[in-house]
């Protein structure tokens, strides 16, 4: 019986997942899928012809033509039964090197803000906005066509020496990844969701500058405590939290990469005043200013600073503009 309740399987990012290898299988009437437990892989099954009767621990599904259905690697899959009519399906076993989940429905993204960072080498930079990849568990094609054709691509590449086939075999796979979390988004995306994303987009572009709520509101076209209310809903924050903890973390970025005084790092990053940039910064990262540099910077924080960014201040002392950094 086929569930009707909507499962996602959700992938933190980073890491992103990582492609294994695929296969097309013909069955005959009467042949069925192998049974297996704890196979260690994610297993995507798309079927092109035919339907295939899967099972995963107590449910049960019949993936028809244009269907796909993706198993977990740490449950027992087992044949519901034996196909009836011919079928066709690919196959394609990937890993997931970071957090995955499998829920009813969407979850919200997560929080815009990571939660306070310690003063340690691996916390120096944190990067904003993780991003959560979704797959349905079981769900129609949007695009069956570009689907088989994605898959008949990645077929072939085996054929090729790995080290030509690689880097295609990884790019397209990204690309069937995106082709599912973008149809999962679109048709459950919220209008929240929606006034959230282009405010945080806005604040990227333009937190050099001066900005209030007001002016979020005049930007948008929409009311300033609508937005708010939006960015509550979606990131768990306000407007003005997120840009206050972008600044910082723009922030970090020039006190380790240049050699900037702290003011003008306030200045670039947008805070018209020294002293409350400097409270701030504090605040977010437990560090004053001049202490992150010093931190790591010199001489056993570049080895943190260089392992975080992949390189060192150099650049800045050559002469290169603060607004060419890469940020």
């Amino acid at each position: 019986m086929n569930e009707s309740a909507e499962r996602i399987v959700s992938f933190d990012m980073p890491a992103m997942p990582y492609y294994a290898e695929c296969g097309k299988t013909v069955y005959a009437p009467g042949e069925q899928h192998p049974n297996r437990r704890n196979l260690g892989l994610f297993d995507l099954l798309v079927v092109e012809n035919g339907t295939l009767h899967i099972g995963e621990e107590e449910r049960q599904w019949a993936v028809e033509a244009g269907q796909s259905l993706l198993l977990l690697p740490d449950r027992y899959h087992y044949a519901a039964k034996p196909c009836e009519t011919a079928t066709v399906f690919f196959w394609l076993h990937f890993h997931a090197a970071g957090a995955w989940r499998e829920t009813d429905g969407i979850e919200p993204p997560p929080p815009a803000l990571p939660e306070a960072a310690a003063a340690s080498p691996d916390a120096a930079y944190s990067p904003s906005s993780p991003y959560t990849v979704g797959l349905p568990k079981y769900a129609a094609l949007v695009s069956p066509k570009q689907t088989f054709l994605q898959l008949e691509k990645l077929l072939r590449l085996h054929q090729a020496r790995r080290s030509e086939s690689f880097w295609e075999q990884q790019t397209l796979f990204q690309q069937l990844l995106r082709m599912y979390d973008e149809t999962l988004k679109q048709s459950s995306a919220s209008p929240a969701l929606h006034v959230a994303e282009r405010t945080e987009a806005y604040i990227k572009q333009h937190y050099r500058e001066p900005i209030t709520n007001a002016r979020l509101g005049e930007a948008l076209h929409f009311h300033p405590g609508y937005i708010v209310r939006c960015m509550k809903e979606t990131y768990r924050c306000t407007p003005m939290d997120y840009l206050l903890y972008y600044r910082i973390e723009r922030a970090k970025l020039l006190l380790l990469k240049t050699e900037l005084p702290v003011a003008a790092v306030a200045e670039a990053v947008g805070f018209s005043q020294t002293p409350y940039f400097s409270v701030c910064f504090k605040q977010q990262t437990g560090l004053a200013p001049l202490q992150f540099r010093k931190q790591y910077s010199h001489p056993k924080g570049a080895a943190a600073g260089d392992r975080l960014f992949g390189e060192t201040a150099g650049r800045a002392r050559a002469g290169v503009r603060v607004d060419q950094l890469e940020m």
